[in-house]
């Protein structure tokens, strides 16, 4: 490091003074500038620019483990602390999350599904267990509003919805797009906050006409619904709080865009073995099929 240092700045200074200054000898220095790079070097080098396009493609949201996911998907044989000191030197990191509000309003005397999911958020396949939620954009335009539907087996979201407004309106359309992707047969677990458009007459009516059970969390437990917190808050971090949103239009093309050409065909998750919700889906129909 001290004969890097002396490189960089034998420009402003002599060698001789930059040598003595950090106590290290003339000929040692210009033996390190004749010696040849070595192997790991040479190595770093080359990984270098791979590990920037992973990080590129991922929208610059990945970390040192899913960059790793990335490189071994290439057939790179590759320690996790070579990625990460790579990735420090490079100054290529993941962005941590922030806290965000609550947008549930559970003040109301419509009826309450007991809460059938109770944190088992687990399923044996696709379409057996749903969970959704609502969340907030400010824009310079003022706030938009994100209903997103979560297939609990492989993270995907199935349906999602973005307007203006908070009414009940705004989760049906989110329903309405994943029953009619998804065609879920009878038995479906549906399982929200307890929120007053979820508790609605019409949105549960809705759900009775295709068999599916309603479930709800208890009142102020973001535990309850931890999958549809964690999708926002990876939205959030990942997508939203990376720039200002001038207009609502621009916000409302972002997400759509994030959610179906990145969140969902290629992000990779950690609890489906670092494959993205598309990819989990597909290894398991194969796995059925075979």
């Amino acid at each position: 490091m001290k004969f890097a240092f002396i490189h960089a700045e034998k420009a402003r200074l002599s060698t001789r003074r930059l040598c003595a200054a950090l106590n290290v000898s003339r000929s040692g220095y210009y033996a390190w500038v004749g010696r040849p790079p070595s192997g790991r070097a040479v190595g770093d080098a080359k990984l270098i620019p791979v590990i920037r396009a992973c990080y590129a493609k991922s929208r610059a949201t990945y970390g040192s483990p899913r960059i790793l996911r990335d490189l071994r998907a290439l057939d790179y044989r590759i320690a996790r602390k070579r990625v990460a000191r790579l990735m420090r030197q490079e100054g290529l990191s993941a962005r941590p999350p922030r806290r965000y509000r609550a947008t549930t309003d559970s003040k109301h005397t419509l009826p309450i599904a007991p809460n059938v999911v109770a944190r088992h958020f687990q399923a044996d396949g696709p379409n057996r267990v749903w969970v959704t939620d609502m969340t907030y954009v400010w824009t310079w335009e003022g706030w938009l509003f994100l209903a997103a539907i979560v297939d609990v087996f492989s993270r995907r979201i199935v349906g999602w919805a973005v307007a203006d407004h908070l009414r009940t309106e705004l989760p049906l359309e989110a329903l309405g797009m994943a029953l009619g992707i998804r065609q879920p047969q009878e038995g479906l677990v549906h399982h929200s906050d307890r929120g007053c458009q979820y508790a609605s007459e019409i949105y549960r009516s809705e759900l009775s006409a295709r068999g599916i059970v309603c479930s709800m969390s208890r009142v102020g437990d973001c535990w309850d619904n931890a999958v549809a917190e964690s999708f926002f808050a990876t939205l959030k971090t990942e997508l939203i709080y990376r720039r200002p949103w001038p207009t609502k239009h621009e916000a409302r093309t972002a997400i759509h865009d994030y959610i179906g050409a990145f969140y969902n065909p290629h992000r990779r998750h950690s609890s489906l073995g670092y494959l993205s919700p598309m990819d989990y889906e597909r290894q398991h129909a194969a796995g059925a099929a075979a």
